[in-house]
């Protein structure tokens, strides 16, 4: 596949023709984003960085209005674990099209449901697919980390719970009660493990070993004021949080702490799953099985679907306990089915973990020329590259100092991509890390071209970001390796 797929040569007449063509559409965009401006919500949020309107795509590539092409590394947030139209998911939809069948059944028992649970469940953790039980939520994985949160409290008769600083989980009230950004303490947060910015200082094994002894301490402290919680939740890798992936020897503690404890362990993989890490699902690194699994965004294969699967021991819900109009999505299933099979058949996974290390060794490169990368880590096809500004200093790991994270520049990096037909996301704690998602399905040569004006945009932002910068030579890096740090 091409990198951007280009047309083929054309007459000059036919050219001028498109040229007009294109300036009326250039006409049409500016309309339609005016009226997005005036019509839609103040919340509304990558059309603003974004100022694009996508009228085809295919793969890794997005044609706008104005007839540009794009380079899509943000993939839905991760949802296009195919990327953009994948033949085999657009067959699926349409075999259901075709078939007669219903569209909306609530919960009822169809074929194409049949078919995903038993796809869906091909690919989960042996030691949870053959004793787990799957609720199909609404279509936001915001729901699912509802309904996940719903079934723990039911099962155990508690309340409480235990999440990280960073967590994203969603945005409806409980999910963001879990979140890092909630102001409210009903939700006790816990240190997840970072080796760039410690919270103890120190990085490392050490750095996650500390938070390990402050979580059992905090549970089995009578005077801590936590009671025993109704579970806890954690992402494998923290996306929105500036894309940190947990240590394996830290998460197989949390999973001994919480067994120890009979806390059930919620694994949030709405963004990590199908592949997207280098394992199918990104628990799978660390051998962890954990109690309740949260999935969203590449399971429905580019369409609504958010399930949990859970072990059958936490069924405690009466009929209707978590119900909603829109759980039985029957063309969401069919591409998600369609895109879990391709995915696994096709050892997508393995292919996200060669590449993406290979993406990481580049950036890591790139980060040896330019002071403003702090730090460059990630999982798979799950990369995030954080900008800091290199002449300050905050208290960092090892004893030594970290560069803040440098906002204003990661915004200039995300525009200046843009600009060179690359999409990219922001995220962190401060917004400073530019995120790449770019679609499993990504060949050598798109790696490379998303890489080349990743860097080029990177030069010229930071040009106009900070001119007076003098040169900098090579500092010590405190990542050590193509799966994130070193723990």
């Amino acid at each position: 596949m091409a990198v951007t797929e280009p047309a083929p040569a054309v007459p000059s007449a036919v050219q001028a023709n498109q040229r007009e063509r294109r300036a009326g559409e250039g006409g049409a965009l500016e309309g339609i984003l005016r009226r997005q401006s005036l019509r839609e919500s103040a919340a509304r949020t990558y059309a603003r960085s974004l100022p694009i309107v996508p009228v085809r795509a295919r793969g890794l590539t997005i044609e706008g209005a104005d007839g540009r092409r794009y380079l899509d590394c943000l993939s839905g947030a991760g949802t296009l674990a195919l990327g953009h139209n994948h033949p085999v998911v657009l067959e699926a939809i349409k075999k259901v099209l075709d078939s007669g069948a219903p569209l909306h059944v609530l919960d009822l028992a169809t074929p194409v449901k049949d078919a995903f649970t038993t796809e869906l469940f091909a690919t989960l953790p042996p030691g949870l697919a053959h004793d787990a039980r799957i609720q199909f939520c609404g279509p936001a994985g915001t729901d699912a980390v509802e309904a996940a949160l719903k079934l723990v409290r039911t099962a155990t008769g508690r309340r409480g719970l235990l999440s990280f600083t960073g967590a994203y989980h969603g945005m409806t009230a409980g999910a963001l009660d879990a979140s890092g950004g909630a102001t409210d303490v009903r939700v006790t947060r816990l240190p997840y493990p970072q080796n760039y910015r410690c919270p103890f200082g120190v990085g490392g094994e050490r750095g996650a070993e500390l938070g390990a002894r402050w979580t059992e301490n905090l549970l089995d402290d009578p005077k801590s004021g936590v009671p025993t919680p109704a579970a806890m939740i954690l992402e494998p890798v923290q996306g929105e949080g500036g894309v940190i992936p947990a240590p394996d020897a830290w998460l197989r503690r949390m999973r001994e702490i919480t067994a120890a404890r009979s806390i059930p362990l919620i694994a949030d993989e709405v963004q990590t799953g199908v592949g997207r890490t280098g394992a199918f699902w990104a628990v799978e690194h660390s051998g962890v099985v954990p109690d309740v699994m949260v999935l969203s965004k590449a399971i429905g294969g580019s369409l609504p679907l958010a399930v949990i699967v859970y072990r059958s021991e936490l069924d405690a819900w009466e009929p209707g306990a978590h119900a909603g109009t829109f759980r039985g999505n029957q063309l969401a299933m069919a591409a998600g089915a369609a895109t879990l099979a391709y995915v696994r058949e096709n050892r997508l996974a393995d292919r996200a973990a060669t590449l993406g290390a290979r993406m990481l060794g580049r950036l890591q490169g790139l980060a040896a020329a330019h002071p403003c990368i702090g730090d460059v880590r990630g999982r798979g096809l799950m990369i995030g590259v954080e900008l800091v500004d290199p002449d300050a200093t905050d208290p960092g790991d090892l004893g030594a100092t970290v560069p803040p994270a440098d906002p204003a520049l990661a915004t200039a990096v995300q525009r200046e991509c843009l600009d060179r037909g690359l999409i990219v996301e922001l995220g962190g704690r401060h917004s400073g890390v530019v995120r790449l998602l770019p679609p499993l399905t990504l060949t050598d040569e798109q790696a490379e071209a998303v890489l080349d004006r990743f860097a080029d945009a990177l030069a010229a932002a930071e040009r106009a970001h900070r001119p007076a910068s003098p040169p900098r030579g090579k500092r010590p890096r405190t990542d050590t390796g193509p799966t994130g740090p070193s723990h």
